[in-house]
């Protein structure tokens, strides 16, 4: 029989035991991580300590991430012992510190550390009153989130390094959707919805942010947002997507009311943008994007060797944009047949949005990066992009590397789902193709003849990249008085 409990002894972890010969192994499986036990017995009894932490990527160890994970008991003779075991008994809700789980039968579920007062709407309804419009004075602080609090990254992580840099003084909060996210050296994570979230989004004197303002969020006299946003933009955004919907219109006017200075990769996106955000009277700096500083000053080489890929390997990202009509990344190759038919090393990097909903990828020199914390090192590692409408095409000129457009379904995406600002075929640096096939081919192929619409494509879209853009930024910051430097 298999019973099991929940310790903190030595950190976080579920410990099983159970009854007669030990199991080969106990694994916890995620979606996006796994951990296995040290298992240990004699014969008649045993005892599994799972570890609830991990590290990936050569960072640091961190509590895991939140989720569904099963936990699969293999019995000495190879057996799924979960098959035919009795399965432990239900586990109520824990608190161990950094993670909130509970372990029902084969199944556990991990959360964030949230207080279980708080983690409901009447519990957030009490915060938002606490917090959000107490008349207390602000803090010499900033407030960063990326991409919802999925990872720390993207240009409020350049700002965050070069702001430590000239400014040590200044708070840095950092919010994560759980204490899986790695933060910046010297930042304060904290996590979404909780008491100190509500109390440092409230007085922090800036707000770094690269995509909306979420949870009523109400700007207080002296605050100030600095929206970064995320990419120059190919697909059409807000107020230009296709259709009319009144209360999208209204949703992206009261948010674009929220900032108070947008930061454009370049000129092309700022006109872009201010349109698309009806962000037409107040402040837009055309720095060119902090994010990109790396691409400019950084060396691949150390981001290779966290993923264990050889300096002399080719290295392939496949980094496609999300879509509005499915959840998971899409299916468009398959990256261990393209690594057998390449020879190379296949990076598989889904968009932010597909990191919790979907699995990683798996196969024979095939890497699964989706959960890797900052997609601008992973391009600084590639030897060549495959995308489809994502901007990071954008930041990968930066590089002069070839780029490759896998585009399959450019009708239904430019028809149906988003529509474009320019035609991508007729300016694509680089090949553009509807399969796998035509894909293989052109990676073995010569690039050469792209190479006046590459130079024209970052004369417009990389002009300001020049590996100063987060210096830039940060002077601005601070000559204006958004925060004080000492």
């Amino acid at each position: 029989m298999t019973q099991a409990r929940f310790t903190t002894e030595g950190g976080a972890a579920l410990v099983l035991t159970g009854e007669g010969p030990r199991p080969a192994s106990v694994e916890l499986v995620g979606r996006r991580a796994r951990v296995s036990a040290s298992v240990s017995g004699r014969g008649k009894t045993w005892k599994a300590a799972i570890p609830l932490r991990a590290e990936r990527w050569g960072g640091p160890e961190l509590p895991l991430p939140s989720g569904t994970y099963d936990l699969r008991v293999t019995a000495a003779d190879g057996a799924d012992d979960g098959a035919t075991a009795e399965p432990p008994a239900r586990v109520p809700l824990a608190q161990l510190g950094t993670l909130r789980a509970v372990l029902d039968g084969w199944t556990v579920v991990i959360g964030p550390p949230m207080d279980p007062a708080y983690d409901s709407g009447e519990g957030q309804d009490a915060l938002e009153r606490r917090y959000a419009h107490r008349p207390a004075g602000l803090e010499n602080a900033v407030f960063f989130e990326s991409f919802y609090g999925r990872n720390a990254s993207c240009n409020p992580l350049a700002i965050d390094r070069e702001l430590a840099r000239r400014a040590p003084g200044v708070t840095r909060y950092w919010s994560v959707v759980d204490l899986s996210v790695a933060v910046p050296e010297g930042a304060v994570p904290i996590v979404e919805g909780s008491p100190e979230w509500w109390r440092a989004r409230g007085a922090a004197r800036l707000l770094v942010v690269n995509d909306w303002l979420r949870r009523r969020f109400a700007r207080r006299r002296g605050q100030v947002v600095l929206q970064t946003w995320h990419g120059t933009p190919l697909k059409r955004l807000a107020l230009h997507r296709p259709g009319f919907d009144p209360r999208r219109m209204a949703a992206v006017v009261r948010e674009s009311r929220r900032w108070d200075v947008l930061l454009a990769h370049n000129p092309y996106a700022a006109r872009i943008l201010s349109k698309a955000y009806a962000f037409l009277t107040r402040p837009v700096w055309v720095e060119g994007y902090p994010r990109n500083d790396v691409l400019v000053t950084g060396d691949g080489g150390a981001t290779r060797a966290a993923l264990g890929v050889g300096a002399d390997e080719r290295v392939l990202l496949y980094a496609p944009t999300w879509r509005d009509d499915r959840v998971e990344m899409v299916d468009f190759i398959d990256p261990a047949a393209l690594a057998a038919e390449t020879g190379a090393v296949v990076l598989v990097r889904g968009h932010s949005r597909t990191l919790q909903p979907g699995r990683d990828a798996e196969g024979a020199r095939v890497i699964d990066v989706t959960g890797f914390p900052d997609t601008s090192l992973l391009l600084l590692a590639a030897d060549a992009l495959i995308t489809d409408y994502s901007s990071v095409m954008f930041d990968f000129s930066v590089t002069g590397k070839p780029m490759y457009f896998l585009v399959p379904d450019m009708e239904h995406y430019r028809g149906e789902l988003r529509g474009f600002y320019f035609d991508l075929a007729a300016h694509a640096p680089g090949p553009v193709v509807r399969t796998q096939d035509e894909l293989v081919a052109a990676l073995g192929g010569d690039t050469s003849a792209y190479a006046e619409r590459y130079a024209r494509w970052r004369e417009k879209f990389n002009a300001r990249d020049d590996g100063r853009a987060a210096e830039r930024v940060v002077a601005r910051i601070l000559d204006q008085g958004f925060v004080d430097p000492r």
